[in-house]
C-alpha cells in the first residue's frame, strides 16, 4: 500500500500547484466561459475518482468494524460510530458521512468462505463505472433504492439494472429496438436517482406494500413544550399527508416575490390565480394602482403559516370530532382589564406557559367572548357572553365584495381567510357586514405591528400602506372580488353609473364611515 499512498501525495501535491496557478491573479475570472468550463469538468472528474476511493475506504472501515466493540476499528481508532470515522478523517458533514457510506453499500464486496477471493460486489457494473471516475458519491449513493429491493429481486434481474445504471453514467445508451449502444451524456447524479428509481419500482412489484407497512409504523408527530412563544414540532409523516401539506402551501403562499415600495404598475399584473389587477382597482387610474408589496417571509414560515391556515379552515369547517360537546376550539384566558390596555399576558389551554396578550386580541376579534366575573374570594358570581363572530350569511356577503385577503399582493382566497373586525368590538364597532373585512391568517395576526390600516368608507374595505410600499400613504379602495372589479369597470365605461341591470344585482352595500382600526 506504501507506494500507492506514495503516489496520493504526489497528486496532491501536484494538485496543490496546479490550484494555485488557478488562483493566483484571479485567472479563472479572465479566461473565457470555455475555459471556465472545461476546468469545471477537469475538478469534477478528479472530484469522482477521489470520492471513489472515499467510498472504498469507507467500506472497508465498515467491514472492519463488526463484531464485539473491543475488536472494532472505530473503537481501536477512538470514535463511537463509522459516522465519526469518516468526518474526523475527511473534515466532512454528517450528511456527507453519509452519502458515503450509502454508496459503500451499494458497492459492497464479500469475501468467499471456502477461497478467501473477493466476490462480485453488490453492484458491480456502478462499481467498476466508479472506479473508472464515470461516476460520484452522490451517483452510486443513488442505487441505494436498488440494493434494499435486493432481498425480493431476482439477482439476474438485479445485474439488468445494475449494467443500465453504469451504463448511462459512462455516457452509453442503447437503441429501444435493436439494442445496439451509443454514444451519448453522461448521466448526473440525480438522473442516476430517477433511473434507480425506476428499475427498482419495475422489479420490485411487491416492494411498496412493506415500505407502505413500515411508514405506516414510523409515522408520527410530536409537539414539544412550550419556550418562549414557540413549540417544537418534529416527526415524519406519510408521503400523501406530506403531499397534501405542500399542495396547501402550494395554494396559500404568496407567489409574489418581486415587486417594489413604489408607486406604479405591477410588473406581474395578474394574481396567482388569473385575477387581473392584484395589485390595485380594476379600471382606476394611474395614480390609484400600486405595485404589490413583496413577501419576505422565508419558506418555513410560510409552511408554518399555512399549516396554521389549514388547521383554522379545518376547526370551523365542522367535520372534525367535537370535544366536549362543541367543535374543537381555542379557549384563551385573559383579565378583561390587561385585553383593554393592551399589556400583560394571556394563559391558553393546553399549552404550559403564559403568552402575550395580543393573542387574547386577536382570538377575540374573529371568536366569541365569555366574561367570567369572580368575587375577591374567587367564587364564580357571574356569566356573560358576547357575540362577536359573523354567522355564515354575512360570511358569504363579504366573500362576494372582497374575494380574499384585501392586503394588495396577497392571494389567499376567501374561504382561507378570517373576518376581521375594522373597528374594533371594544371600541364599539359591529359585528356587520360593514365592519367586516377578510384578512388571511398572517396579516390578521401582524395587522398592528406591519404598518397595514384598514378603513371601512361606505361599507367598502379602504386599505393604506406602510410608507416603504406607498411613500404618499393613501387610501386605496381594496381591489374587492372579480364581480366587485366588473362594476367598477362599468361604472367607468358609463360615466361613473352602472348600467341599471348591473346596479341591481351588484350594488355596493351603503354605509357610514367607521372608524379605522387601530
Amino acid at each position: 500500500m506504501k507506494p500507492a499512498l506514495d503516489a496520493l501525495r504526489e497528486v496532491d501535491t501536484a494538485l496543490a500547484a496546479a490550484l494555485a496557478q488557478v488562483f493566483a491573479g484571479d485567472a479563472l475570472h479572465e479566461a473565457s466561459d470555455d475555459s471556465v468550463l472545461e476546468a469545471m469538468a477537469v475538478a469534477g472528474s478528479i472530484l469522482r475518482r477521489v470520492e471513489g476511493l472515499l467510498i472504498e475506504a469507507t467500506d472497508v472501515v465498515r467491514g472492519r468494524s463488526e463484531g464485539p466493540r473491543d475488536e472494532r476499528m472505530t473503537t481501536r481508532v477512538g470514535c463511537a460510530s463509522l459516522s465519526e470515522v469518516v468526518q474526523r478523517t475527511t473534515r466532512m458533514s454528517g450528511a456527507s458521512a453519509g452519502v458515503l457510506m450509502r454508496g459503500a453499500g451499494a458497492v459492497h464486496r464479500e469475501r468467499s468462505m471456502t477461497s478467501g477471493e473477493w466476490l462480485p460486489a453488490m453492484l458491480p457494473g456502478l462499481r467498476a463505472a466508479m472506479i473508472e471516475g464515470a461516476v460520484g458519491s452522490d451517483g452510486v449513493a443513488a442505487a441505494s433504492v436498488l440494493v434494499e429491493a435486493s432481498g425480493r429481486v431476482d439477482r439476474d434481474a438485479l445485474l439488468l439494472a445494475d449494467a443500465a445504471l453504469g451504463e448511462a453514467a459512462r455516457g452509453i445508451t442503447r437503441d429501444a429496438a435493436t439494442g445496439a449502444a451509443e454514444s451519448g451524456p453522461h448521466a448526473s447524479a440525480g438522473e442516476l436517482r430517477v433511473l434507480a428509481q425506476v428499475w427498482a419500482s419495475v422489479l420490485d412489484q411487491d416492494g411498496a406494500e412493506p415500505v407502505e407497512a413500515s411508514a405506516m409504523r414510523r409515522r408520527g408527530l410530536t409537539v414539544g413544550p412550550v419556550r418562549d412563544g414557540l413549540a417544537r414540532v418534529s416527526g415524519d409523516v406519510l408521503a400523501e399527508v406530506a403531499a397534501q401539506w405542500q399542495r396547501n402551501c402550494d395554494a396559500l403562499s404568496n407567489p409574489r416575490v418581486r415587486g417594489g415600495a413604489g408607486v406604479g404598475f405591477a410588473p406581474d399584473g395578474e394574481g396567482a390565480d388569473g385575477d387581473e389587477g392584484a395589485g390595485g382597482v380594476e379600471g382606476a387610474g394611474v395614480d390609484d394602482v400600486i405595485t404589490a408589496p413583496r413577501d419576505t417571509r422565508t419558506r418555513a414560515q410560510k409552511m408554518h403559516d399555512a399549516l396554521a391556515t389549514s388547521l383554522d379552515v379545518a376547526a370551523r369547517s365542522g367535520e372534525l370530532p367535537t370535544v366536549g360537546g362543541g367543535a374543537p376550539t381555542l379557549v384563551v384566558y385573559a383579565r378583561e382589564g390587561d385585553v383593554l390596555a393592551g399589556t400583560g399576558w394571556a394563559e391558553v389551554e393546553g399549552i404550559n406557559e403564559p403568552v402575550g396578550i395580543g393573542l387574547a386580541e386577536r382570538v377575540g376579534c374573529c371568536g366569541s367572548i365569555q366574561r367570567v366575573t369572580c368575587d375577591d374570594r374567587g367564587r364564580i358570581v357571574g356569566l356573560s357572553v358576547t357575540d362577536r363572530v359573523f354567522n355564515a350569511i354575512q360570511r358569504k356577503a363579504i366573500s362576494l365584495r372582497d374575494g380574499g385577503c384585501v392586503i394588495p399582493g396577497c392571494h389567499v382566497p376567501a374561504g382561507w381567510c378570517e373576518i376581521h373586525h375594522a373597528t374594533d368590538h371594544a371600541l364599539g364597532g359591529p359585528t356587520h357586514t360593514d365592519n367586516g373585512v377578510l384578512l388571511c391568517w398572517v396579516h390578521h395576526r401582524t395587522l398592528p405591528t406591519s404598518g397595514w390600516s384598514i378603513m371601512m368608507i361606505d361599507g367598502v374595505p379602504h386599505v393604506r400602506g406602510p410608507a416603504w410600499w406607498d411613500p404618499e400613504r393613501r387610501w386605496r379602495p381594496a381591489a374587492g372580488s372579480r364581480l366587485q372589479q366588473r362594476v367598477r369597470v362599468a361604472e367607468s365605461r358609463h360615466g361613473g353609473a352602472p348600467p341599471e341591470r348591473l346596479r341591481r344585482q351588484d350594488g355596493v352595500p351603503e354605509g357610514q364611515l367607521l372608524r379605522r382600526s387601530r
